[in-house]
């Protein structure tokens, strides 16, 4: 479905520094729990067969939650993973994406619900034992939605999700959720851009001193050049979680994979 959005593999690049950190960076989740768990786990042997003293950053680039079976499992694994940074065994660092974006507005607003569940809403309600409406739904029909998934979405996912960051940068690198709007610095970026920005940054030079590493935009495999790097596979269709590994030298690859979810 996502066929058109697809860009050939690059396959050189100029090493960049990461200020002489291991950074980790995780591609959009969607729900899925299995594949996360997974890639978390060989990540961490990755790290562990590097031999260094100090520790790794963990970067998600966003859009942990729809179209996947299991987000609200994926919120409560992010936590589990923040509160394991805080006891001081990596850095931990979450990127809004688009889809937590449309989440919380759809906490705010009831009319954000029938976009929402066009784009995997559904899944997520579902996760939290909350059903969608069935056809075309009147509006109150949606702020009873709204009303049963708030009740049941926990405070702490709430709270989880509107302090996710728009943008880290470590060296070289520029973590973002979708892109940057190309011509501007990195001060004059706006969220709408960071977080939905699509063929207006694939197709153009940035313009910016470094390489933007993001997800927001599945390709069949992953793509890394000189400007940018996009670890987002389609986890939740191709049942292939991608991170991407830097250091200061080439890029590394780190996936796993699982058959696709009946």
């Amino acid at each position: 479905m996502f066929k058109s959005l697809f860009r050939p593999k690059q396959q050189t690049r100029k090493a960049a520094s990461t200020d002489g950190r291991v950074v980790y960076a995780v591609g959009d989740v969607h729900g899925r729990l299995d594949l996360l768990d997974g890639l978390v786990a060989r990540m961490t042997e990755d790290f562990q067969a590097l031999g260094r003293p100090d520790k790794p950053v963990l970067i998600m680039l966003g859009d942990y939650v729809d179209r996947g079976a299991q987000s609200a499992a994926v919120i409560d694994r992010l936590i589990t993973l923040g509160g394991q940074a805080r006891d001081g065994h990596f850095d931990f660092r979450a990127l809004m994406g688009n889809h937590e974006e449309t989440l919380l507005h759809f906490l705010d607003d009831p009319m954000a619900g029938p976009s929402w569940v066009e784009y995997g809403g559904g899944e997520t309600m579902a996760s939290y034992g909350v059903q969608r409406p069935v056809g075309r739904a009147e509006p109150e029909v949606w702020e009873q939605t709204r009303q049963a998934f708030r009740a049941a979405f926990p405070p702490a996912h709430e709270t989880f999700l509107r302090q996710l960051e728009l943008m880290v940068v470590y060296g070289d690198y520029v973590f973002v959720h979708a892109g940057v709007k190309p011509g501007l610095p990195l001060e004059r970026q706006v969220a709408a851009d960071l977080l939905w920005i699509r063929n207006e940054f694939l197709d153009n030079p940035h313009g910016l001193k470094a390489t933007v590493v993001h997800g927001h935009t599945p390709t069949e495999e992953v793509f890394i050049g000189r400007q940018r790097i996009n670890v987002d596979t389609g986890a939740y269709a191709t049942g292939l979680l991608t991170a991407v590994r830097l250091d200061g030298g080439e890029p590394k690859i780190i996936q796993f994979s699982k058959a696709r979810a009946a």
